[in-house]
Order: structure tokens, then sequence, then C-alpha cells
């Protein structure tokens, strides 16, 4: 399903290395995807999945936080099925606080579809379908999920896979939205930008003193894309959205 290589598979392994540290048992735990490579994932881990449609994982994810608030809920996607089609459902999980945990897989390209420009693919970049060179100017993720006020910004690598377990499981045990941008190359499609060996000499761990309760810091590290950090940039703690509806409905009954 995934190519040999691929750093999805490191996602695989961490993600259930992340489960097992939390002593989280598979019943207790439902994994959705949408479209893409990253709509594979639910088949690489023994729990619920739903494999649902393009861009719409985090409307799903949400429907099933509400239905049952015991649920561990993981949301997986890549660039195009986050930031093209799915764009719009981002800010409003983000500012409702959904305690779901949504996981990222950003590898600059259409990989399912065989190589076209994504809404991350970096300039200059040549596929079959921009064969003169990629114009667009790519997204910042980062920066979007800080301005949208998520709870939990976190950037891991495929590459540091010891890394990128931990901050899976930093963002399942965060309880609000918490978001994990993944670093992924395409070994198939993308064997001149973002491969292995250079993602190997840019990415860096974000400095000992970042304080991750400064939204400001954290906008600053995310504006680095040349060198991009790997930590928990943003966390907070606020109200969830299964708070504010538990609010709604006791305001409702005490006014009956």
């Amino acid at each position: 399903t995934w190519c040999p290589g691929c750093g999805y598979f490191s996602m695989a392994e961490g993600f259930t290395v992340a489960l097992k540290r939390h002593s989280i048992a598979p019943e207790d735990v439902v994994v959705v995807s949408g479209i893409g490579c990253a709509s594979r994932f639910p088949f690489f881990v023994n729990a619920y999945g739903f494999h649902t449609l393009h861009g719409r994982v985090l409307p799903v994810a949400t429907g099933v936080k509400q239905a049952n608030d015991a649920l561990n809920v993981v949301a997986v996607g890549g660039d195009g099925d986050a930031f093209a089609i799915g764009g719009g459902h981002i800010p409003h999980a983000a500012r409702r606080n959904v305690d779901i945990t949504y996981l990222v897989f950003d590898n600059g390209v259409y990989g399912l579809t065989k190589g076209q420009t994504s809404p991350t693919s970096v300039l200059g970049f040549k596929t079959p379908t921009s064969p003169y060179e990629n114009g667009d100017q790519p997204l910042n993720p980062l920066m979007m999920l800080l301005a949208y006020r998520a709870s939990f910004v976190a950037q891991a690598y495929a590459g540091h896979s010891h890394h990128l377990t931990d901050m899976i499981a930093e963002a399942m045990a965060h309880r609000g939205f918490s978001y994990v941008h993944i670093l992924s190359p395409c070994v198939t499609f993308d064997k001149t930008t973002r491969t292995y060996s250079n993602l190997d000499m840019l990415v860096r761990d974000l400095p000992k003193d970042h304080d991750a309760s400064s939204l400001t810091a954290a906008m600053a590290e995310a504006t680095k894309t040349d060198h991009p950090p790997l930590g928990v940039l943003y966390r907070e703690q606020r109200p969830t959205l299964g708070d504010v509806m538990a609010e709604t409905i006791r305001k409702a009954k005490a006014g009956s």
C-alpha cells in the first residue's frame, strides 16, 4: 500500500508505540482518515477505523468524539487532504478546541494520484502537471494552526522516528485539539526537494529555552521554514468543545 521507504511506516509505528506508552486499549481508539496515501493509515492499526471522504476527516472525527467522549479519536491526513479540499474545516476544529489529535503527513506532493503539486509543494518543484516548475507559494501549516488557535501545535520528521513517537504521545496526552505536522518525504515522486538527505540537513530541534506557552514565540519559530523546527511549538489549556457543550446542557436544564 505504501512505497518502500515511505515515512508513513515510521508514523504508524510511532502511533502504536504511543498507544502502548499510554496504556490505551485498541477498542478505545478510533482512527479517522480521508483520501490520499495517508488514508490507508487505519489499515495498519489494530483499532477502530473510519475511512471517510476527501477532506472530511475533521467533521467525522468531531462527530465521533461528541458521540462518545470516552474514545481516543485520532484524525490523519496528508497535505492535500488537509489543506486543499479539507482546509475549511481546520479553523473550526481548532477554535472549538475539539478534544482530538490531528496528524498531518506532509510530503509536499499528491502521492496517491501520481505526483502533482500540493498546497505545500516548494517553489520550483517540477512534476508531471507542472513541467515548467511550481510557481505557487506554499502554505505554512504551522502558522495557520497557530493563527487558528489550536491548543497544541508540534512538528516532527519521519526520519527521526523516536522523536516522532514522542510528539504523537504528547499530542494524545493533551486535552484539546492537538496538531502534529509531520514532514515525510515522498520517495517515489519527489527525488529532488523534500528528500531524506535534504531534510536531514535542514531540520533542527527547537531552542532549549523555547517558551511553548508563548504564541508569539511559536509564530516566530514557525516562520523559519528554511530550517524547520522540531518539537512542541505551542501548548495551552482551555475548555474543550465537550466542556462547552456540557455547560450548555447544564444551563438548559437549570432553566427548564
